[in-house]
């Protein structure tokens, strides 16, 4: 390999370095190319690149990226999967360890997440979780069950006070009453209202009072004719 094409393949690799928040690095050796080329397919499917390099050009391109924590991982056949921003990072990490298994020849190294250096042992937990679906949907129902249980809560005295009303009405229909009193209208006992008769009697003192009688009438008339 000339020397310029290492310095591109460092410039690219320092590149990806830089660009990954995400990535796992694995032991490959033993897998053949029939193997690697199916794992490609399966991680490129999960938002991950599957990339072989050389030792000695990664160390060059981690510190050329400031990579320092993938240092350590560089020992023997290096291979690494890097995660895209919108990778399912437990989806690729269970097909690697899906690999692993059924070859027993891939072995985890460790990795990177989001600038935190993972151990080969945190690389195989997150193959036991979930897909990133299911995990959103776990979240969603979380945040959503104490609000739920909040409209609940609210909602109950309601339907209780309904359920009481109803309960009261229909007792009452049994009993023949009417579910809802109605006002005796005035007058229905074929009796006066009170109010109206002292208005009457009121009435009636009053033409009493005021209308003169007769013999009243005459007295008048006589006085005025100066008899």
């Amino acid at each position: 390999m000339l020397k310029t094409e290492k310095e591109q393949i460092v410039s690219e690799l320092a590149a990806e370095l830089s660009a990954a928040e995400t990535l796992i690095v694995a032991d490959y050796r033993g897998l053949t190319n029939k193997q690697l080329e199916g794992l490609r397919d399966v991680l490129l499917q999960h938002g991950a690149r599957f990339r072989i390099v050389k030792n000695t050009l990664t160390r060059r391109a981690a510190e050329k990226a400031g990579t320092d924590a993938l240092l350590v991982m560089l020992e023997g056949p290096t291979a690494i999967a890097f995660i895209e921003s919108g990778g399912d990072l437990a989806a690729v990490a269970k097909a690697l360890a899906t690999t692993a298994k059924e070859t027993n020849v891939l072995e985890f190294r460790g990795g990177i997440l989001e600038g935190k250096t993972l151990s080969s042992g945190e690389v195989a937990q997150l193959a036991t979780l979930p897909p990133v679906d299911v995990l959103r949907g776990q979240v969603v129902s979380v945040i959503i069950a104490p609000v739920t249980q909040l409209l609940g809560l609210l909602s109950a005295p309601l339907r209780d006070l309904h359920g009481l009303v109803e309960a009261r009405i229909k007792q009452l229909e049994e009993q023949g009453e009417p579910a809802t009193p109605t006002a005796q209208a005035p007058g229905a006992d074929g009796e006066e209202p009170a109010e109206a008769e002292s208005s009457s009697d009121s009435e009636e003192e009053t033409s009493s009072e005021d209308v003169p009688s007769s013999e009243d009438a005459g007295e008048g008339e006589e006085d005025e004719n100066g008899n």
